[in-house]
């Protein structure tokens, strides 16, 4: 099934990058055409004259609102304190080894070349 899957997207995929070179040569052919001749002076077509006076509105008599008492808010009661919680040290973290960068130098012996006769 993931298969058949990856078939369709690859197919898909083709055709999309197919598709995309016919664009590209179509735009290439448009840019290549010749300039085309322009066109003669036509009549603009003109809006009427807006009426000079706009009438008014009435503006309508709105009642006013009348002030309501506000009642008195009770105080709000403080917020407890909250004790402090001391937490206990971290634990030390154990020191890394360091390596010794220095090679010490110890003697190799050399055999002697075997005796020559």
């Amino acid at each position: 099934m993931a298969s058949f899957k990856c078939f369709i997207f690859a197919a898909f995929w083709i055709a999309l990058s197919f598709s995309s070179m016919d664009v590209g040569l179509a735009a290439r052919h448009l840019q290549q055409l010749p300039t085309i001749p322009s066109v003669p002076n036509l009549p603009k077509p003109s809006l009427p004259p807006l009426p000079s006076g706009v009438p008014t509105l009435p503006q309508p008599t709105l009642p006013t609102n009348p002030s309501l008492p506000q009642p008195a808010l009770p105080s709000l009661p403080g917020l407890p304190s909250v004790p402090r919680v001391a937490l206990p040290p971290l634990p030390s973290f154990p020191s890394i080894p360091t390596i010794p960068i220095t090679i010490p130098s110890i003697p190799i012996p050399f055999l002697s070349p075997p005796p020559g006769n």
